[in-house]
């Protein structure tokens, strides 16, 4: 089992075109199923603005290929900041 503390240890890397995306820095939960959604990153010069949240990057947890002890490898054709609600 993983906790959310290890996650946002881990640097998020896309394998289809090895871009290092940044850290986690929170997850979208279903709390009804008890299922984590997706993963939620900063955008670009946004690692210091913790109160804005548009510009982030949501990934699907579908997209998720492999966690490992340091990186999370997300497979994306393309990823593009999206506005959260």
């Amino acid at each position: 089992m993983i906790k959310t503390s290890d996650l946002k240890q881990r640097e998020v890397i896309n394998i289809t075109d090895g871009k290092r995306l940044g850290f986690v820095t929170d997850l979208d939960i279903d709390l009804e199923k008890g299922v984590v959604k997706s993963i939620i990153i900063p955008g670009q010069n946004k690692v210091f603005s913790f109160f804005s949240k548009s510009g982030d990057y949501v990934i699907p947890w579908e997209q998720i290929k492999r966690i490992g002890s340091d990186v999370i490898l997300v497979e994306l054709d393309y990823i593009s900041p999206t506005r959260l609600e």
